[in-house]
């Protein structure tokens, strides 16, 4: 499943190629992705230029001109291709994009996804983007910002305040393992026990762990827009994963233990609840 340094890639690549593009064409293969119908969608993107691209946590926001954003989730798992004309087209594919000068893109999706249509007026209309928080890698997103977060949300367990979308956006179960263990962090500890200094050392690791992913082009299981995978693989991860491998700071057999709904690796020395 996609989260931010993935989407953070996708997006920025994007940006870099799709801005000043018109649209052409509008292939449909699966209309349960769409929220509004699909001779509905395609009337109103047909003859549109792509404006600028940005990634909001696990989703994507492209401008459409005049009026429109284009909002894009990969949902469980899936790819968004770019290609140069048509003998570069995937396989497989849900939805495909043509521009006016040959190129376009194909998104494909493994489980479930969506690919949205707003207005530009009324984008908190969007009830699945309206309550989104702050994106952890945003020049915006301040030590202090994150402090003022965690003294409203002093109940929460640190794990479920990590990723749950509407406190952060973008960190899911992949990323949040390390996150914790880097700062030493039992991911059902309350965020009410933790020390100043264990607070700006949580910020610090979310910033570590999201960009050095973002550095090698996320992970390597997951495709960016022109198809190549990223380098982020296992021998990035710290605990992520490696249940029965020592810790690497003290050595520690690594373990899988249950977080709520979902699973968490961490290191029981180091990571004390």
């Amino acid at each position: 499943m996609p989260e931010l340094p993935e989407i953070f890639v996708i997006a920025n690549q994007m940006n870099n190629v799709l801005t000043g593009k018109t649209v052409a064409r509008v292939e449909i293969r699966q209309p349960k992705n769409l929220n509004v119908p699909a001779d509905e969608f395609e009337g109103a993107v047909v003859g549109k230029t792509f404006g600028g691209v940005e990634p909001r946590g696990k989703w994507i926001f492209a401008e459409l001109k005049p009026g429109y954003l284009l909002l894009i989730n990969l949902g469980m798992g899936g790819d968004l291709i770019y290609f140069k004309d048509e003998a570069d087209l995937p396989e497989n594919y849900h939805f495909k994009l043509d521009f006016d000068d040959g190129t376009g893109f194909t998104a494909r999706f493994f489980w479930f996804g969506y690919i949205h249509l707003v207005g530009c007026a009324c984008p908190g209309d969007h009830k699945m983007t309206a309550d989104l928080g702050p994106s952890p890698v945003a020049d915006d997103f301040t030590v202090e910002r994150f402090l003022e977060l965690l003294e409203k949300k002093k109940r929460s367990g640190v794990k479920s305040l990590l990723t749950n979308q509407k406190n952060i956006t973008g960190i899911g179960n992949v990323y949040a393992q390390d996150v914790l263990f880097v700062p030493k962090l039992h991911p059902l500890r309350k965020v009410a026990s933790l020390s100043d200094d264990e607070k700006r050392a949580l910020y610090d690791a979310i910033q570590t762990v999201l960009n050095e992913s973002i550095d090698l082009g996320g992970l390597k299981y997951e495709k960016d827009f022109f198809g190549a995978s990223g380098r982020y693989s296992g021998e990035h991860m710290l605990v992520a994963y490696k249940e029965g491998k020592p810790c690497p700071e003290c050595g520690t057999t690594i373990e899988k233990i249950k977080t709520g709904s979902t699973a968490s690796y961490i290191c029981p020395k180091c990571q004390k609840e």
